[in-house]
């Protein structure tokens, strides 16, 4: 066995305990930050939203669309939902995936709201009583100051720093606490000087939040009262993720159960399983020893691709899982052109030796040209799953290329390595052990 030789076999063993480590012990794996397969919300469960911004008044849609997708990364985050993809398919839509969320109406408000808090006072006429509306209700207006002699509305936008949910210390009930920067103050303090002993309304969007009654003129400091705890915590985290800077529109929303998601895993192990075993068997009753070193190549290479998906990493999906099986095919494809190689050059009457070598030089023109030609198509399946805004296509695209990927390594490597091995030893003096016994005659017949 040659140097060379002995220390890619080394590397394989070591390459494949890695992998094989990151995937059965999940501590190693919360040490890469990455502890289980990423799944999709067709095995997962959660909820899928397209949207289309209005970049219509927008003066750099590009910058608009950043900001878009910037402040809804943070929404989400602080939301904790686990790995999300929110990824813009076009120039003015972005699609956003949220597993583990079961309601979809619970996402899209945690998605598109404004997140502006206004301050408003009632209107009030000659008489200092409140102008009712059609309704007959108080009639709210923006709560306007002056800065530098312009009037300004005060709104959240003045805010300054985190805002935070405290308890009353009196009563002990939740509120929102927040701090005001240098125009937020001035604006507050004129504001609530001319509001004592009134109600100041605090709205999101449409709906008032709370109107407390001033007691007093306040300037650097503020708190918003009359929420529950779970309602507070919610608007902290879209105060404090920003807003957002253009309009955005649903176009297109579901959600998937994550039962269906667990029978569709179920049966795709097993529809993977059986395949492997089937293609496994074939090559061994087919190839012989070659078949066997092949069959041990394949387990490899199932090891290592389901190690990439974890560590990369691959969001997997239902179509992900097809891309993966059928790069399985695609590696034994590898396999079948350097045996048959191998065959034709015992038959010019190669020791097996040298027929190894031959067979996979002349073998490997066409597994490059064959596997490029796969990585073009997945390329072009990708682009066209981003535009369209289909993510299963696009994760049957990243699969399948990160299949070929390392089914080639796999077929040029790994089983060039165990074959290489085999020629060191006494195996390579019975040909049985390599072709069917009738193949075995008629070489025997022609010479060898």
């Amino acid at each position: 066995m040659r140097r060379r030789d002995k220390l890619i076999l080394l590397g394989i063993m070591i390459l494949t305990a890695f992998a094989a480590a990151s995937l059965l012990w999940p501590s190693l794996g919360k040490w890469l930050d990455r502890e289980e397969i990423r799944l999709g919300l067709d095995l997962q469960g959660g909820a899928h939203l397209v949207y289309e911004a209005d970049l219509s008044e927008a003066e750099n849609p590009e910058e608009a669309m950043k900001g878009v997708i910037a402040v809804i990364e943070k929404r989400i985050n602080a939301y904790g939902v686990s790995e999300p993809l929110i990824q813009q398919m076009r120039d003015d839509r972005l699609l956003v995936q949220l597993p583990g969320i079961e309601e979809i109406d619970e996402a899209k408000k945690l998605i598109g709201q404004t997140a502006l808090i206004r301050f408003k006072e009632m209107e009030l006429d000659e008489s200092s009583n409140p102008v009712l509306d059609e309704e007959g209700e108080p009639n709210w207006i923006p709560a306007m100051g002056k800065v530098d002699e312009e009037d300004k509305e005060l709104t959240s936008q003045y805010f300054k720093g985190t805002v935070a949910v405290v308890l009353a210390p009196t009563t002990n009930l939740p509120e929102i606490a927040f701090e005001w920067d240098e125009e937020g103050a001035k604006l507050f303090e004129q504001i609530t000087e001319r509001l004592i002993q009134k109600p100041l309304g605090i709205f999101l969007g449409d709906e008032m939040i709370s109107s407390p009654t001033v007691q007093t003129i306040i300037k650097e400091r503020g708190v918003i009262t009359g929420m529950s705890l779970d309602g507070a915590r919610h608007l902290t985290v879209l105060l404090n993720a920003g807003r957002i800077p253009v309009p955005l529109h649903t176009i297109e929303e579901h959600d998937v159960s994550p039962t269906l998601g667990a029978d569709f895993i179920r049966w795709s192990v097993i529809a993977g399983a059986i395949g492997l075993a089937l293609v496994i068997l074939f090559m061994i009753l087919y190839y012989r020893l070659p078949g066997v070193m092949a069959g041990v190549a394949l387990l490899i290479y199932a090891v290592l691709v389901l190690a990439a998906f974890k560590l990369i990493p691959v969001t997997l999906t239902l179509a992900g899982i097809a891309g993966f099986i059928l790069s399985i095919g695609m590696a034994v494809d590898a396999n079948v052109l350097i045996f048959e190689r191998m065959k034709e050059e015992i038959r010019t009457g190669r020791t097996l030796r040298a027929a190894i070598e031959v067979g996979f030089n002349r073998a490997w023109p066409a597994i490059r040209d064959s596997n490029i030609s796969t990585f073009i198509t997945c390329g072009i399946l990708y682009w066209m799953g981003s535009t369209l805004a289909v993510p299963s296509v696009m994760g049957f695209a990243l699969t399948l290329f990160t299949g070929v990927a390392i089914s080639m390594f796999s077929a040029i490597v790994i089983t060039r390595t165990f074959l290489r091995l085999l020629g060191g030893t006494g195996v390579v003096n019975r040909p049985s052990l390599f072709v069917p016994a009738s193949k075995e005659m008629m070489l025997s017949r022609e010479g060898r």
